[in-house]
């Protein structure tokens, strides 16, 4: 199969989840003898195209001209995607499956749609009534009714969790049927060959402290000023402990406001940006992983400290709610309730058995449900679905005109004999 993976971040431009989603599942599917092809955005010094061990990748720049805001950035960056996959197409064949990945490639994808009778499989990864808890501008308006439209002009939807399913399915007002619920993955060798480095260590937290850790984005719905306030309680409680927090966002500034205000800026480090390799020694120095969403389709980066082997906190919402079972192998806290995630740490810290225990098994979990070799498959499936239903549809709609045709011919055929008729008796009469 043939298939045009759209996105605006894949690796080594991350910005959020969606950029290591799409690289792992090109790779599975690449194993599994698919043809995928990437058309994404060039950011930084990274080549226009290369094949990354077989997946090809076309990067496009943005337009020179100045965009007015985000939208407009977006508009322009679909302008070039749309030239640039529309030039493959032309070279090298036409694409049995399009699969968009949010609201920022939905422009392209329905041009492309409709320009070549491609059907689109997107992927909802979040919605813009979720982030913001609602729609309260025209900004978020706009982007609200694209992944509307995206849904719309998409013979299958995935998204990647039973919580998301039923938001989105409620937001958009979609066939339930229409809706898949594929999890994401997570690549099984991230940390393989790595174990914990004390001198990495030593830069973050003395060797007496234990390591609570955040990774993520530093951005409202992620919770993050909610652990800095349940630290005053863990701190009380547990002295020898310090929160590690690991990446960047607009929060950052307010969030080391809100430390230094506490009287918490010795005991909450901030790392800002850190590499692949860096996360994952960082992972391997935790002794608690905790991820204090509020709004979370999914939250792959819980998977990443369960596979690491690092006991989990997680929030009792979407995603990371059906990914934890409490007291198994996670540790649950109610969202936004700062003595809730307290209780959970502390839990964890007090019982090193409790803390091997839910370890070990949600080491087990992630290679067993979470792996990309059965999400690929399923993804596969749900291609064919789409292309089947395309296939449908175009028999329907060739039905449907032969049909007309042939009830056009019946009418005219029926006028003529009237008037044949008509015309033998008013010349009988003369």
């Amino acid at each position: 199969m043939k298939i045009l993976m759209l996105t605006w971040e894949y690796p080594p431009r991350i910005v959020g989840g969606i950029a290591r989603v799409v690289h792992d599942l090109s790779k599975r599917l690449i194993k599994d003898g698919h043809e995928v092809t990437v058309v994404t955005y060039k950011d930084g010094d990274v080549p226009y195209y290369e094949n990354d061990k077989g997946v090809d990748v076309y990067r496009v720049d943005n337009y020179m001209i100045h965009p007015n805001n985000f939208i407009d950035w977006i508009m322009q960056l679909n302008f070039n995607m749309i030239a640039k996959a529309s030039e493959i197409i032309n070279k090298q064949g036409k694409f049995d499956v399009i699969h968009a990945h949010d609201w920022l490639v939905a422009n392209a994808a329905k041009v492309l749609k409709n320009s070549f009778d491609i059907p689109i499989v997107s992927t909802i990864h979040a919605t813009e009534s979720g982030r913001n808890s609602g729609i309260h501008d025209e900004t978020q308006r706009y982007i609200n009714d694209t992944e509307w439209l995206l849904t719309y002009e998409s013979t299958e939807v995935i998204v990647n969790s039973n919580y998301m399913k039923g938001h989105v399915q409620g937001l958009f007002g979609l066939p339930f049927d229409k809706i898949n619920v594929v999890p994401n993955g997570i690549n099984l060798n991230n940390f393989t060959g790595v174990e914990r480095d004390y001198d990495f260590r030593r830069q973050y937290a003395m060797d007496n402290e234990k390591i609570i850790l955040y990774v993520g984005r530093l951005v409202y719905e992620k919770g993050v000023q909610h652990l800095i306030s349940a630290m005053p309680k863990i701190l009380e409680n547990y002295h020898d402990a310090k929160l590690i927090i690991a990446g960047k966002g607009g929060m950052l500034d307010e969030l080391r406001a809100q430390a230094y205000n506490m009287g918490l800026s010795n005991k909450v480090y901030f790392t800002g940006y850190l590499n692949s390799k860096q996360v994952q020694k960082m992972y391997k120095c935790a002794d608690v992983a905790v991820f204090p969403s509020t709004y979370e389709p999914f939250g792959i980066v819980a998977l990443e400290a369960m596979l690491a082997g690092v006991p989990t906190v997680v929030s009792d919402i979407g995603g990371l709610n059906e990914i934890v079972e409490h007291r198994v192998d996670g540790m649950k806290s109610y969202a936004g309730n700062p003595n809730s995630i307290a209780d959970s740490v502390l839990s964890l810290l007090y019982d090193a058995q409790l803390s091997a225990n839910v370890a070990k098994k949600a080491r087990l979990k992630v290679k067993e449900e979470f792996n990309w070799n059965k999400i690929a498959q399923d993804t596969h499936y749900i291609y064919e679905r789409a292309i089947c239903k395309t296939m449908a549809e175009r028999q329907a709609e060739q039905i449907a005109q032969e049909k007309a045709k042939k009830t056009v011919k019946a009418r005219n055929t029926e006028k003529e004999i009237t008037n044949l008729l008509s015309f033998k008796k008013k010349h009988a009469y003369a």
